[in-house]
């Protein structure tokens, strides 16, 4: 038997974890072509803040290959597989995600199945930090807790119970950002309500 599945239930406290989003592209739908660069849950880059100055960003995004009608018609996948052929640029994407994090009190590494679990343990390692898989049903033994996410269809996450401990400073890492609900059944599923904590590169 796989284990005891729990359903995650919201319990409003000052100690809960809090959590950071990242991701490394972005997807759109038809007429919004994603740029391929690295973004954040909350804003884009501006002209003149760090992320714009970095010269990285670029390469980053030019080694990101744009997929039309990928996975179904009207969505434009931005391809990061593209950018592990280049190892030099892999390491810049790996190492902003370091400098961004590294002494920010992070406990834990969040990564969504299956390409965040590319640069999640790169980014955990490097930092100190334990990391949690979030996966998708009956990847995961023992007692896990459960949580629904609606991307391009009806699914759900889960993690082990305990993965997570009171006070836990968690950055979730996903490759794309397409309509952020995986985002955000990430972040019901490590514990909400949060003080959400969005980070920019």
């Amino acid at each position: 038997s796989r284990g005891r599945k729990i359903k995650r239930r919201s319990k409003a406290s000052s100690e809960r974890a809090s959590v950071g989003i990242t991701g490394m592209g972005e997807q759109g739908t038809s007429g919004s072509e994603g740029g391929g660069s690295m973004v954040e849950a909350q804003a884009p880059a501006k002209k003149g803040d760090g992320r714009a100055a970095d010269p990285r960003l670029q390469g980053i995004s030019d080694a990101i290959r744009v997929v039309p009608h990928f996975p179904k018609p009207g969505i434009m996948f931005n391809d990061i597989t593209a950018l592990l052929l280049r190892p030099g640029v892999f390491k810049d994407a790996v190492d902003m995600f370091v400098e961004r994090y590294r002494g920010m009190g992070i406990a834990a590494v969040a990564g969504i199945e299956a390409r965040g679990f590319i640069f999640g343990p790169a980014i955990a390692l490097a930092i100190g930090a334990k990391f949690i898989p979030l996966r998708k049903p009956g990847k995961l033994p023992g007692n896990l807790i459960s949580t629904l996410q609606l991307e391009y269809g009806t699914d759900c996450l889960e993690m082990h119970v305990g993965a997570v401990e009171p006070g836990d400073r968690v950055v979730v890492v996903d490759d794309l950002v397409a309509t952020g609900g995986t985002l955000s059944a990430a972040i019901k599923l490590l514990g909400e309500p949060l003080p959400l904590l969005l980070f920019s590169l």
